[in-house]
């Protein structure tokens, strides 16, 4: 029986420090077998978001003990790292060039080669942790930095069909939060507050609802619960706002994901149609019911990342890592960290004042 490869991961782009080790069966199937996440909740609570000092500082303080504990719990020794993977970018620079430098010295005292990721490859592959999955597929990439419809047509194979000309959604979601009173993050607790709310109750925008094909923008909804919290008084209409907030982006997702089917297919051959949703706002239950009542309508395969794995992790990088490994897809010492990287090289950047749509 041959040897299998034992990649290690690593992930620092924003506040989760992570190390995972991954290898796989037989069939080619991966295996994790270990997964470690640190969160910063606690670091940057009082701040309400993420200081990029404070968590940097706090990646340094942790990233050595962190990966060691993912290898004492994979039940394997550290020589038998084949290589290591880690997070070269998209995130905040000065988080990125903690996990970065720590697996390029890991893997150079190994004499093991090394593999720098795209965290949006991360997410866009992290389906494939836990299911067969063969490409072509589209991925809704949801989370607190990114929001984007990817056709993914191989490894390093992407095509953007539509992101969001402002805020991502996961964004949106937090500063809400933030708005109505909720500590960071605040993201997870809309969903609760939600149940308890009318969704009826406000009559939220929804923009370029009608124009942009599948592109996202959620800074006029966020200006607009602005707005109303200057006038609530009781907890019934924070609930209310909640819910009339989470109504109203399952709404522009519906929309906008038929909108991506559409163009998906126009650009592929497909004997399966594959819908992958991947990011933290995965997490979000009524957005992926209604996201799979969605695919049951239009004939596509719905498929999830386990909770777990929806947010910032270390197995999705070694993930790419494995992939990347077996086709002897290295990269150099020096390779930079990139706080913008693109999977679609080509696409528009589409940020900022003048955007046209």
């Amino acid at each position: 029986m041959s040897k299998k490869p034992l990649i290690l991961g690593i992930e620092s782009s924003c506040d989760e420090t992570a190390a995972s080790l991954i290898t796989e069966n037989e069939q080619g199937i991966p295996i994790v077998l270990s997964n470690i996440i640190s969160s910063q909740v606690e670091v940057h609570k009082e701040f309400g978001g993420v200081v990029p000092e404070l968590a940097a500082r706090s990646h340094m303080e942790k990233i050595d003990w962190i990966v060691e504990k993912a290898i004492n719990d994979s039940g394997r020794k550290i020589e038998e790292i084949d290589a290591v993977a880690s997070t070269a970018g998209p995130g905040l620079i000065v988080c990125l060039s903690v996990g970065l430098s720590f697996g390029k010295a890991f893997a150079s005292a190994l004499n093991k080669p090394f593999i720098a990721v795209n965290h949006l490859e991360g997410h866009a592959l992290s389906p494939k942790l836990n299911s067969k999955l063969n490409y072509p597929y589209l991925v809704l990439l949801i989370s607190g930095g990114h929001s984007q419809f990817l056709n993914v047509q191989d490894l390093g194979k992407y095509k953007r069909l539509g992101t969001t000309i402002d805020d991502a959604l996961g964004e949106a979601f937090d500063k809400t939060a933030k708005l109505l009173g909720v500590e960071f993050p605040g993201g997870p607790q809309i969903e609760i507050m939600a149940e308890k709310g009318d969704s009826n109750k406000y009559d939220l925008p929804k923009p370029i609802f009608n124009k942009g094909g599948c592109n996202l923008s959620f800074a006029g909804l966020k200006t607009a619960i602005l707005k109303i919290t200057k006038n609530i008084k009781t907890d019934q209409e924070k609930f209310d706002l909640a819910a009339s907030f989470q109504k109203t982006v399952e709404e522009i997702l519906y929309k906008k994901t038929k909108i991506a089917f559409n163009e998906f297919e126009k650009q592929n051959k497909l004997k399966d149609k594959i819908f992958v949703v991947a990011g933290g706002v995965a997490a979000n239950k009524k957005i992926r019911t209604m996201l799979i009542n969605l695919c049951n309508e239009n004939n596509y395969k719905g498929i999830f990342p386990p909770i777990e794995l929806c947010g910032d992790n270390a197995a999705m990088i070694a993930m790419v890592g494995l992939e990347k490994f077996k086709l002897k897809q290295f990269s150099a010492l020096d390779h930079p960290a990139k706080p913008r990287w693109p999977l679609d090289e080509k696409a528009a950047f589409l940020k900022g004042a003048g955007v046209q749509l």
